[in-house]
């Protein structure tokens, strides 16, 4: 196994002239640029005593400063800390400080929010938009800050070139990064990281993901998903990295798309769900069409050019369309295999840095979410595995050493045999493909002892007409689905009151109806907001009973 750093390394002098990390209609920054800040931000870490294990907090909009302030951190072994954007003020500083962080690299508005009394372990803080100084312990952590382009002069006197660019590699049992599962002010999981862990994903994605020229970047980048997916594989390629520098709107990334063109497109199954009840299946429906799919060879024809056209607005060279963090539903798949859009369900968790489960297009199995990464060995806790639901666990190099400052939980998390426990459920055909079937936390069981996947039901309640998203919820042993309706949808069916009255047991007779008797919907109730999510698009399901 090769050391993400080592490849990093190389791709920096390889591709030093080539952009790296960018904003699209924004800045711009090569291989070089950001090697060259790396090593002007080495300087100041060194000048200051900061030494290796120490910690430095990143809370910042994605971007390319984020990317080059996450890589001078990383590559001067000091362990970063990602923290997500949108968290609360409060959040954020129970997490810099639950992290013994002395370094914060943020943002002016958010920084306003903070008050320095409260962050005792910080010596500096820096503005990733702009690398000006906010905050610092004294004048002699101030004066160096402002000296970094005299000692790289100093040090360097022929200018910084490829040549001078060497990361560290002996370090893959080490802490690389903190990651926090969540902003709680409670109980904080902050997820360590090594090394190692992260080159064993960057070594697997580089023998079988594809591999390309230009990238777009929208999953958050304190997200072990949007970080080693969309950040640090594709740079270890060489790749040019590409983020919107502002809200992802759909109007902003298909002119993302459109203008970069990426090879490789990383998102969730919310948002191909999304496109699918909105572009492809009106178009499906249509009388005409229905007719010409009857037609042998007119078949093909139409499912090649739905399929060609979904593919031209996302900038017409994507090859692979990777979604994780949720089971992508089943009547979007059907439809997905028979236009052959090349797209994978994958399978991975902040624990696992983060993947766990991977198949190219060409070998997925609909409703798995691929095989076990071969740098990681799975195992379904159960019986019979391919029959009978188990806990999914896994062990490997991919796998995290544990909590930060948490024993309990770290203890917790294992097996006696050293397996992590995932606490997802599933099983594993013959072939090693995973099927997952939900939570173990979210698993209902009925009154005649049945298991009760509400996963399973919201992909059949998600089917009907006119709703969007759905969170099916036990209440006193009946299921009930919380309904947000597609109002685009709605305003376009000119349907009177009385019939948008009768919606709700529409959802549920249609549903009820693909549904076994044990897990049948007892109630339909609409909410008139969306529900809100985790930053990987997955629906916060705790918040709703």
């Amino acid at each position: 196994m090769i050391h993400y750093l080592k490849r990093l390394e190389d791709a920096t002098k390889k591709f030093w002239d080539k952009p790296a990390l960018n904003n699209i209609g924004g800045e711009v920054n090569t291989y070089g640029d950001m090697a060259i800040q790396i090593e002007k931000f080495h300087l100041f870490f060194e000048a200051i005593g900061l030494k290796k294990g120490d910690k430095i907090a990143l809370c910042a909009n994605n971007g390319s400063r984020f990317g080059m302030t996450y890589m001078a951190v990383n590559t001067y072994e000091t362990v970063i800390v990602p923290i997500l954007a949108d968290f609360t003020p409060d959040a954020i500083r129970t997490l810099v400080n639950h992290s013994d962080s002395i370094g914060f690299f943020t943002t002016v508005d958010r920084w306003k929010k903070q008050d320095i009394a409260k962050l005792p372990n910080l010596r500096f803080v820096v503005d990733v938009d702009s690398w000006d100084l906010l905050w610092a312990e004294n004048d002699a952590v101030k004066e160096a800050y402002g000296k970094m382009d005299s000692m790289l002069k100093a040090k360097y006197p022929n200018g910084y070139g490829p040549d001078d660019v060497h990361f560290p590699t002996d370090n893959l049992d080490d802490l690389s990064t903190i990651n926090y599962t969540s902003g709680s002010t409670g109980n904080p999981k902050g997820v360590m990281l090594t090394y190692r862990n992260f080159s064993a994903n960057v070594d697997f994605s580089q023998r079988h993901v594809p591999a390309g020229d230009k990238m777009v970047s929208m999953l958050p980048m304190a997200h072990m998903y949007g970080l080693v997916i969309e950040f640090i594989y594709p740079l270890c390629n060489g790749t040019s990295i590409y983020w919107l520098g502002k809200a992802p709107t759909p109007a902003a990334l298909l002119n993302a798309f459109k203008t970069v063109k990426p090879y490789l497109l990383i998102t969730v199954p919310l948002v191909m769900e999304k496109i699918y009840k909105s572009k492809i299946k009106p178009t499906l429906e249509k009388p005409a069409v229905k007719f010409a799919l009857k037609v042998p060879g007119l078949s093909n024809i139409i499912y090649k050019k739905v399929k060609d056209g979904l593919v031209e607005a996302f900038g017409g060279n994507v090859e692979e369309f990777i979604m994780g963090g949720a089971p992508l539903n089943p009547e979007v798949e059907k439809i997905f295999k028979k236009i052959n859009f090349p797209y994978l369900v994958g399978y991975g968790m902040t624990e696992a840095c983060p993947l766990l489960a991977y198949e190219h297009w060409t070998k997925y199995v609909p409703g798995s979410c691929g095989k076990a990464v071969d740098c990681a060995e799975v195992r379904i806790d159960s019986e019979d595995p391919q029959h009978i639901v188990g806990e999914i666990q896994a062990k490997g190099d991919n796998i995290t050493i544990g909590y930060y400052k948490n024993e309990e939980a770290s203890a917790n998390a294992f097996t006696e045999d050293g397996f992590l426990r995932t606490g997802d459920l599933g099983i594993m055909d013959a072939d090693g493909n995973i099927f997952i079937r939900g939570r173990s936390k979210n698993m209902i069981l009925s009154a005649n002892g049945q298991n009760i996947y509400p996963e399973e039901v919201e992909a059949i309640v998600a089917n009907q007409p006119y709703v969007l998203e759905n969170v099916v919820v036990d209440r006193g042993g009946k299921l009930v689905a919380l309904v947000y309706l597609d109002q685009v949808s709605m305003a376009k069916s000119l349907l009177d009151k009385e019939a948008q009255a009768e919606i709700p047991e529409q959802i549920k007779a249609g549903a009820n109806k693909q549904l076994p008797g044990y897990s049948k919907i007892s109630q339909v109730e609409l909410v008139d907001k969306p529900f809100e999510k985790t930053p990987k698009m997955s629906i916060k399901r705790f918040l709703y009973k």
